[in-house]
This record gives C-alpha cells, structure tokens and sequence, in this order.
C-alpha cells in the first residue's frame, strides 16, 4: 500500500484587479451591496492579449509547484485537470498544458465537475498513486470566467461573485501511510442541474439555432451563466457539513481533530455558517474569497497554497478540503499534513 504526499504547490493570478467599486461602471450594485452578499472586495480578470489562457495560467502554477517540489515536467507521470472553463470546446485542457510542459505522449484528464473539480480530480489522483499505477500525479484547478460573464445590471448576481485563476498541486507515492490522504468521498444530484448552469452551448440544441437565437432575441442569454442563488445557498450548507462529516467518519476522525479547513471559496457567508456549524475557530479556517472571487475549481488549491505559504499548518496537521457547486455536486478530501 501506498499514500499521496503533497510534495509541491503553486498558483498563479492574473496581474489585473476588479473592484467591486469597479463593477459599479458597468450594473447597478454597490461595494457594500457585494460584501454584504457574498464577502468579496475583489477580484483577479484576464485581459485580451495577456496570454492567460485556462491552460496557460495552469501552466504557470503548474511550473511553480515544480519548482517547489524540486522536480522537472518530464517526471511527471499523469495529469488531471479541473476547470468548467476550458480553452475550447474540445480539446479538453489537459492535453494543452501537457504540451506546454514538453512532455510528449503522458495521460491528461480532464474533470468537468465545476466548483467540486478539483475535489473530485484530488480523489481520482489519489487513487492512481495508491494502487500503484502512477507515481507523479499532477492535479490542476484553472479558471477564466471573466470572458463568459454577463457584465451588466442583468447578470450582476453572478458576474460579481466569480474571478479567474489557476492552483496546481504534485502529488507524489509514498510508503509512509500515516500520512497524505486519508479519505474521500463524491456526491451528486442531477435533478438540481438547473439551478446552477449554462443552458448553452452544448449538444442539446444546434450549434446554429444558438447563434439565431441570438440575433433575433436580445433577451435570450441561455449562453451565460444562471444561478437560483437562495436554492444553492441553502443546499451547500447542508452538503459541505455531510461531507466533512463523512470524511472525518471514514479516517476514524472527528471534528475536533481538524486542524484547518479549506472549503471552496464560494460565498464567505457559506464558509462562515458552516464554520460556525462546526465550532471551529477562525484559525482553523482558510478564506481568500475577498481578495479572488470565487473562482471554482482554482479555488482549493489556491487557497492551499496560499495557507501553506503563509505557514498555517504543520507536520501532522488534519486538512479538510471540501466543495459544493453545479450538477449539484460535492465532497470532501481528508489529508494528514
């Protein structure tokens, strides 16, 4: 038997930042209208011409946490990639930032599970490592929502909320079971698709009766995201404790043996109700969500990085990562420091 061990960690930010006070140039809201909803000052947005690509900002994390875990691309074994905004249609990332790497002919997958992305690919990550098929797996979480937003009055209770973004994490086999990833579990519930999606593109309606509609129908902006914000709320309260609950269940574990926690940065007033739920202090939760927005699958591993950066956690230390986002989906990955 094997464990993953996280042995590098990395992130890149687009240089340019949006404010809320920016945002009141294009919709009708407010600095204090946004931060009392969701928790967010600002956020991070690619620019035309900049070269942050889904796949070129995970590229750049991704030779980051290289760099950290003292390795070159070509050790890499495997590549799984989180994002719900990728670079095209098809081709999936994945196999963009493969190329990137100059590592000819290595595995990519891509994971299309939105916010819990990067939860889902960390557990499929893990999995591969334990039973001994990969060594060095590469697990990314990239985003660019700024170009797929309905920037106006129309589409503010969900342009606010999201910033673009990359993290990346290595992780590496070990025969040192007592550490590294402990347990793991995966939800869904299809029948709430609806309440958090984008309509279209997509196989379900042709391609060409889109771009019609479209161009008849000012009104029609099946194209942009929708999101039933109080509905989602109200769920994601409730997963992201069963969730937590689970993992700590399934490791032999129990709240009080967390010592940081990692949610998605979705809404910081979800992050609050569920710490509050859980009876955990604010030094045993990790929140960015004021400085990037919510930026879905990128979010876990940029706020990972970021609290392994800043020093919140040490050797023997219990992590908890944990999502709830669109299909509905969500989990929780437990990790020994």
């Amino acid at each position: 038997m094997y464990s993953s061990k996280i042995v590098g960690l990395g992130k890149y930010i687009p240089e340019k930042v949006v404010t809320n006070d920016d945002l009141t140039r294009f919709m009708d809201t407010s600095d204090e209208w946004i931060r009392e909803r969701t928790g967010i000052e600002e956020r991070h947005w690619v620019e035309e011409g900049d070269g942050n690509t889904t796949s070129g900002m995970a590229y750049k994390a991704t030779m980051q946490a290289l760099e950290r875990a003292g390795m070159k691309p070509e050790e890499i074994d495997f590549i799984i990639f989180a994002t719900l905004s990728p670079d095209y249609f098809f081709p999936g990332s994945g196999v963009l930032l493969q190329d990137l790497l100059g590592i000819p002919n290595v595995g990519a997958l891509d994971v299309r599970n939105q916010c819990s992305g990067f939860v889902y690919a960390t557990a499929v990550a893990d999995q591969f490592i334990k039973t001994g098929m990969y060594k060095n797996v590469l697990v990314v979480g990239s985003e660019v929502h700024s170009t797929g937003l309905d920037i106006s009055t129309r589409g503010r209770g969900v342009a606010v909320l999201f910033g673009d973004g990359a993290g990346a994490m290595i992780l590496t086999r070990d025969s040192d079971t007592s550490r590294g990833y402990l347990a793991h579990n995966l939800h869904s519930q299809g029948k709430y698709a609806k309440e958090l999606w984008v309509e279209n593109p997509g196989s379900r309606t042709p391609t060409a009766k889109v771009i019609e509609n479209a161009s008849k129908n000012p009104e029609d902006i099946s194209y942009y995201p929708y999101m039933n914000g109080n509905y989602v709320f109200k769920h994601a309260i409730v997963r992201f404790q069963e969730a937590i609950g689970e993992a700590l269940k399934d490791a032999g574990l129990s709240v009080n043996d967390i010592d940081m926690f990692i949610p998605h940065q979705a809404n910081l007033r979800i992050t609050q109700f569920v710490q509050k739920q859980l009876g955990l202090s604010d030094n045993q939760v990790f929140s960015n969500i004021q400085k990037y927005g919510n930026t879905t699958a990128a979010s876990i591993p940029i706020a990972l990085t970021e609290a392994w950066e800043q020093g919140k956690f040490k050797t023997g230390d219990i992590l908890v990562q944990a999502s709830f986002g669109s299909g509905f989906t969500w989990g929780a990955n437990l990790y020994k420091w």
